[in-house]
């Protein structure tokens, strides 16, 4: 279907005309995230922004999850023809993100790991919620730190044992840590709780 420069005009002045008869507190509200689009983004500011939604996400399900829950696995429900045999519990999930954030940051800022810290399990003496929950703030710490160490200068500088790029650890660190946000949101659900980011939707 080809375009209609007609139906764009109307659009256009029902759009204006809705901007223009908004009250003044809907105007006032909107005004600083207006000025705000204007401040110029950076590589760092756009990455630490990326960075932030993730953190809000991780952190929002670990929060919803029940402590007495934290040691599920979709192993326990028995489901006809499952194969979820040795899979990570809802914790181990949470600490293996939060490991994963320090081995992946760490060669940006130049910071020690933690103490305990040896493989993608995270340390093994983290076992309760509130332990855990405060692992995985300092991982994300780390990692807005490291974003602020991204300039177009030096973002493609090979760094690390394996070589990679800065921009590339900085954005792998995001990628990874929503691939195991979508099978925590499933961890949820299989306990009767909806995640945070879907309540007040329809799912």
């Amino acid at each position: 279907m080809k375009p209609r420069p007609q139906l764009f005009a109307l659009l256009s002045a029902l759009m204006l005309l809705a901007a223009i008869l908004g009250d003044n507190k809907t105007l006032a509200a909107a005004a600083p995230q207006s000025q705000a689009s204007h401040t110029p983004l950076t590589l760092a500011s756009s990455v630490d922004r990326e960075i932030s939604a993730l953190e809000k996400q991780v952190l929002d399900v670990a929060e919803a999850m029940p402590e007495e829950k934290f040691n599920f696995t979709p192993e326990s429900l028995n489901i006809p023809g499952d194969d979820y045999k040795g899979v990570r519990s809802f914790a181990l999930q949470l600490k293996h993100v939060a490991a994963s954030n320090y081995f992946i940051w760490s060669p940006l800022t130049g910071d020690k790991l933690p103490d305990g810290l040896k493989d993608g399990n995270g340390p093994a003496n983290l076992k309760t919620k509130a332990e855990i929950v405060s692992f995985l703030k300092d991982s994300f710490a780390l990692g807005h730190k490291a974003a602020a160490t991204l300039t177009p200068d030096n973002m493609l500088e090979s760094v690390g044992k394996g070589k990679s790029t800065r921009v590339h650890l900085a954005e792998f660190g995001v990628a990874h840590a929503y691939d195991h946000y979508g099978q925590m949101v499933e961890y949820l659900r299989m306990n009767g709780i909806v995640p945070p980011a879907s309540r007040g939707q329809s799912d």
